[in-house]
């Protein structure tokens, strides 16, 4: 079968199924409503994992840099007095 009877094939098995779709939404048999809703719903619990996720990895770096801080400013005081001695 060469490339062009495929494509044609896919694209005239898309355009039933898409006619299919429009028939069975236009009669009411098909309610996308729902699923859709809950698609949403189940988006929103994974963006706020994701976000509750991020906020704990942003506070734990937050807490490194000021332990790193600490160190170099201790370290920069140490020198200085090795200095000054």
């Amino acid at each position: 079968m060469n490339d062009g009877l495929k494509y044609g094939l896919f694209l005239a098995a898309g355009i039933a199924l898409g006619a299919i779709g429009v028939v069975c939404a236009s009669r009411g048999k098909l309610d996308l409503r729902p699923a859709a809703a809950d698609l949403l719903s189940r988006g929103m619990d994974v963006k706020d994992a994701i976000m509750g996720k991020v906020e704990a990895l942003k506070e734990d770096m937050e807490d490194m840099a000021a332990a790193a801080k600490q160190k170099s400013d201790k370290r920069k005081a140490s020198q200085m007095a090795d200095e000054n001695a």
